[in-house]
C-alpha cells in the first residue's frame, strides 16, 4: 500500500509541517486577538443560525483561522445534511407536504 500512497502522494504531513501549521494558527490567533472561548462562542452562534435554514452535523463543524499573505480568514467547515423540515410548510417543490413531513404519525 505504501507504493500507492507515494504514487498518489497520500502521505501523512511531516512533523515539521504539523508544527509549522500549529505555529501559524497561534500567530493568527495572537494577531487578531481572539480567545479560544470567543472562537467557541462564534462557532455555537454559527451553528444556531445556519441550523435554521439547513440541517447540519453540528458535532463535525470546525471553525478555524488561516493566515494569507495580506489577510486572516475565518474558515468554517460545516457538513450539510439537507434542508430543514418544518411542520406544516410546503416543500420547496410546491407540492403538499406528506404526513411525515407535516409531523403526522405516518
Amino acid at each position: 500500500m505504501g507504493f500507492l500512497d507515494r504514487l498518489f502522494q497520500r502521505s501523512e504531513p511531516s512533523s515539521r509541517q504539523v508544527a509549522k501549521d500549529r505555529l501559524q494558527l497561534v500567530l493568527v490567533h495572537d494577531r487578531i486577538k481572539i480567545s479560544p472561548g470567543l472562537l467557541d462562542t462564534m462557532k455555537d452562534e454559527l451553528i444556531t443560525v445556519i441550523s435554521k435554514y439547513v440541517e447540519i452535523d453540528a458535532d463535525a463543524v470546525e471553525v478555524t483561522f488561516t493566515q494569507g499573505r495580506r489577510q486572516s480568514r475565518l474558515v468554517a467547515d460545516i457538513p450539510v445534511m439537507g434542508p430543514v423540515r418544518r411542520p406544516g410548510k410546503k416543500p420547496a417543490d410546491g407540492r403538499a407536504p406528506t404526513r411525515a413531513e407535516a409531523g403526522g404519525n405516518g
